[in-house]
């Protein structure tokens, strides 16, 4: 077994153990533990939450007095009192209006770990991610509250510099993050941006 193949596997076993939906808590774990996202009493918006690793650690950070909400096209099974889920596709129209009535205020942090099923045509699948990924910063104007935050999951390939030139644009601060989670030879990194305008 290669080391990063038994990085990987540990990262499952010790998200089994501790009680995670999916490893891909540890990214978000890693992020936040290094850069403070998240605060006790935030409301946080999570999108591409199934199966719900993300939202049971944004659960645990934002305490019982915060409130996560969980968007998908797949159902999330109830993680906690805090958490509330909406089963929808993120090119919905409607889609701002869902999301604001279910807050009871503009989100303090957006979370995005959207990705599509991976057709392995490699320009293909960084296409589609970034625009799922591009279709959330649309929202961003309804959605996030001034000097907001966001961490967004995305591809590095064609597109990545034009939506990271944006993002530069509308938050005071964006930085490239590659939690150790995260496969060292995937194209996915993080953009960590505070300080939405």
């Amino acid at each position: 077994m290669k080391l990063d193949q038994a990085k990987r596997d540990s990262y499952r076993r010790i998200a089994k153990r501790e009680g995670y939906r999916s490893r891909a808590a540890f990214k978000l774990m890693q992020i936040d533990k290094k850069y403070r996202v998240l605060k006790r009493n935030d409301v946080v918006v999570d999108f591409g939450s199934a199966p719900g690793g993300w939202l049971q650690y944004i659960s645990k950070a934002i305490g019982t007095k915060g409130f996560a909400l969980g968007i998908d096209l797949k159902p999330v099974k109830l993680i906690a009192e805090n958490v509330r889920t909406l089963v929808t596709d993120v090119k919905d129209s409607n889609i701002e209006d869902k999301i604001m009535e279910r807050l009871p205020k503009k989100a303090d942090v957006a979370t995005s770990d959207l990705s599509q099923s991976l057709s392995g045509i490699w320009e293909l699948d960084v296409a589609r991610q970034i625009d799922l990924t591009s279709r959330v910063v649309e929202l961003f104007p309804s959605i996030l509250k001034k000097r907001g935050s966001a961490v967004l999951k995305i591809f590095q390939g064609e597109g990545f510099d034009a939506l990271l030139d944006r993002l530069k644009k509308d938050f005071k601060s964006v930085i490239i993050v590659k939690p150790p989670a995260s496969r060292p030879q995937s194209s996915e990194v993080y953009l960590l941006c505070r300080g939405y305008a």
